[in-house]
């Protein structure tokens, strides 16, 4: 789901210049020569390669594919040869600009063949990726030096670790006489123009939001990129293969999600969706369901570790969508639609852009200020959300789906953060965003944090009165249980009656499930009736604290405008007020 587009979980063109690879042109062209898209498909344009053009090294970071890659068509114009490098660092790893977070077995294995199958591509137009390990500023120093590199091309950046990164890299490269070329690529638009729009603070309102995006896209069309059929020559031989599971460090038995990477299987999967065109109109995300266990039949398209490691165009899958729109006709409206995910893709990266210190609380504008619990206890909680050890079913199963599986539904994330922050447990949004970009497939800085100030009610939306329940919210799609059945297997012989709340199933028919708790299953380790209510109570206290600040900051600021006289009369003109009033 996404966003993901997960979650808070995610303009017609004419005829576009398609070129592929002989290994993507069938995928492409199933995305386009559908009847929902109908787009003509004009014969490739000879290659672009010059002779006597610039030694290019070309990064890959985000835009792990060939098709719709603006920076890599322009790295490709004027370059005599072009050399592809992807630099597997801490940045690459953990999705952002997150510290300290290890991603999962599944994360890494996703990365892996991403990059494997960018890799068969490349060598099916005759060039091939080169995958170097370590920080980007020493690897690409060392490679432009021993290539003899004169220009080096990247997809530019939005997030603030990544910025500062490229500007290191920027400035080794302009030191040593080498030219720089960026293009955008990972948002449907240039955020900048989105940010200029709305007179440089981003809107933390979507409606809004909405209204800018549509001005900017008005004046500056959404365009697919044609992709490439052949490429300039490596600088140098590039050996067979990227780095396995076992040389970066982890074991195959590390991943055991059923979702595998690569541009490939995103394009399949996109196409089998937009071919849908009844199943695309109708949908609206907040009905669909969180507890399907097929990943190939989900409510939603799982598209989102797709588009997260840039194995797929959002502009393509965008584009795609109006496609089918205009030729279904009626159709539901952002923002739960389709269309609708996409442009909270693109809100959360705006936010994210321009809003310091975007995935801390401290220091943050657009946060709200909330005294979590920091204790031991607290960290004992934390620890027990993480390893499914919560004692509520729907929960746990919340929770060991998505470390199996490096992906859980948008509904689901909703709960399990929930749960972990204002609803229950009482902990940092924080602590939890750290855990979900260590464990999803579709982890991106961006929209991670964004969701979790959302569902904390720490900024986007505020009203904390409104709870999940660990016990009655998933009901109403899986009324027998079979979700938690499957993930919580101790549970799985439980009547339908108690299979969301065990603790309440006589101890005879306990046996006779073969379950005990707080042994073959653990107790809940709160009392949502009681915690949910006493945790609303600090919200509303951290709400009032908030707005007593914000109500000095506004009486100072009129202080200030007014001079230190006027101030000061009234000042002395409310107490006098309040003096009489006591009086």
């Amino acid at each position: 789901s996404v966003l993901l587009i997960e979650d808070p979980d995610q303009s017609s063109y004419t005829t576009v210049p398609l070129r592929c690879t002989s290994l993507l042109l069938p995928l492409l062209f199933g995305l386009f020569a559908t009847p929902a898209c109908g787009l003509a498909i004009p014969p490739p344009p000879a290659a672009t390669t010059m002779p006597g053009g610039a030694r290019t090294l070309y990064w890959f970071r985000k835009a792990i594919r060939l098709h719709d890659n603006p920076s890599l068509a322009k790295a490709v114009q004027g370059a005599s040869h072009l050399h592809p490098v992807f630099c597997l660092d801490h940045s690459s790893m953990t999705g952002g600009a997150t510290e300290g977070c290890k991603p999962s077995g599944n994360r890494m294995r996703f990365l892996l063949e991403s990059l494997s199958d960018l890799d068969e591509s490349l060598r099916a137009l005759g060039s091939g990726l080169q995958v170097v390990t370590g920080e980007p500023e020493g690897e690409l120093k060392r490679l432009c030096e021993e290539l003899k590199v004169e220009r080096i091309a990247w997809e530019r950046e939005t997030e603030p670790t990544g910025l500062a990164r490229d500007s290191r890299v920027e400035a080794m490269a302009r030191a040593a006489g080498i030219e720089v070329v960026t293009e955008v690529g990972h948002t449907l638009v240039d955020t900048r123009l989105l940010l200029a729009e709305a007179a440089g603070k981003p809107s933390i309102t979507y409606s809004t939001f909405q209204q800018h995006f549509s001005h900017v896209v008005h004046r500056n069309p959404i365009s697919i990129t044609p992709t490439p059929t052949s490429l300039p020559p490596t600088i140098a031989s590039i050996s067979a293969g990227v780095p396995t599971m076992s040389d970066v460090g982890y074991q195959d038995a590390d991943a055991t999600t059923p979702l595998r990477g690569g541009e490939k299987l995103a394009l399949e999967r996109m196409n089998r969706y937009l071919a849908r065109q009844e199943w695309i109109c109708k949908f609206e995300k907040p009905s669909t369901s969180p507890c399907e266990t097929d990943m190939n039949e989900r409510s939603t398209t799982v598209l989102s570790p797709y588009l997260a490691v840039g194995s797929l165009s959002c502009r393509v899958f965008y584009e795609g969508l109006k496609k089918v729109y205009k030729a279904g006709g009626t159709h539901s409206q952002p923002p739960v639609s389709l269309e609708g995910q996409m442009l909270w893709r693109e809100f959360y990266y705006v936010c994210s852009a321009y809003t310091p210190n975007y995935d801390k609380m401290q220091g943050n504008p657009i946060c709200r200020q909330i005294p979590w619990g920091e204790t031991s206890h607290h960290d004992n909680m934390l620890e027990a959300w993480q390893e499914a050890r919560t004692g509520y079913p729907w929960i746990d199963a919340c929770m060991t789906q998505l470390k199996q599986e490096g992906h859980i539904h948008h509904l689901a994330r909703h709960a399990v953060a929930c749960f972990l922050t204002r609803g229950d447990l009482w902990v940092s949004w924080e602590k939890g965003a750290l855990w979900f970009e260590s464990q999803l497939l579709d982890a991106d800085w961006a929209l991670n944090s964004g969701n979790w100030m959302w569902l904390s009610c720490s900024c986007f939306f505020y009203q904390y009165f409104r709870c999940y329940s660990p016990v009655a919210f998933a009901k109403k799609w899986d009324p027998e249980g079979n979700y938690i059945r499957k993930y919580v297997p101790a549970l799985r012989n439980l009547p339908a009656k108690y299979i969301y709340e065990p603790w309440k199933a006589p101890i005879a028919t306990q046996r006779q499930a073969g379950v005990e708790l707080g042994k073959t299953y653990p107790k809940r380790i709160v009392v949502h009736e009681t915690i949910s209510k006493e945790n609303m109570g600090k919200m509303n206290d951290a709400y009032s604290a908030h707005k007593r600040k914000q109500e000095e900051a506004a009486s100072d600021a009129k202080g200030k405008k007014e001079g230190p006289v006027k101030k000061a009369a009234r000042t002395s003109k409310a107490k006098a007020s309040v003096t009489e009033e006591s009086n």
